[in-house]
């Protein structure tokens, strides 16, 4: 059986230790796609817990169809869309987090990478994001998005040119 499954079951049976397992072990992923997508560290966290506290709230009714990390994705992405609805005059994060683990070795190599990702349109940033910066396959970035797989591939083909181009 798959652990994934395992701790769905514990924890629908209230395991606590269930929950900060699962907890450990996906809120590093989306708290890295929620300071992605959104430019205030602060926010990525609050937007980080509020992906956890609803998949908790609807953990009765889950129904394991994919990676229980699919469904977090897709509920990080939902609320970082409800980030931006809600403060409709900023459309687009200023900056790009720089990754706190590793830093790139020329700086201006990361601001043209930096800046090569603000131009790109919502719909592609969030596949880059997932393709290129979370190593996501795009089998999964389909299943997170809701998205054909072929519309996957052309958006990645679409952002490697853009990036070709600008970088």
């Amino acid at each position: 059986m798959d652990l994934d499954l395992l701790l769905i079951q514990r924890m629908k049976s209230g395991d606590n230790t269930a929950i900060e397992s699962f907890i450990r072990k996906y809120y590093p992923q989306i708290l890295q796609y929620c300071r992605l997508h959104v430019h205030d560290p602060g926010y990525a966290e609050d937007l980080t817990q509020e992906t956890f506290e609803h998949f908790f709230r609807s953990l009765r009714q889950y129904q394991p169809y994919g990676k229980p990390a699919n469904y977090l994705y897709a509920i990080a992405a939902n609320s970082c869309r409800d980030y931006y609805r809600r403060k409709k005059d900023e459309l687009l994060p200023e900056t790009l987090p720089e990754p706190e683990d590793h830093r790139m070795e020329r700086l201006d190599q990361w601001m043209d990478l930096q800046a090569a990702f603000q131009s790109l349109s919502p719909e592609f940033k969030e596949v880059a994001i997932l393709y290129f910066l979370q190593g996501k396959k795009q089998r999964e970035i389909a299943r997170i998005l809701g998205i054909g797989l072929p519309l996957v591939k052309y958006r990645i083909r679409m952002v490697r040119e853009k990036l070709k181009s600008l970088v």
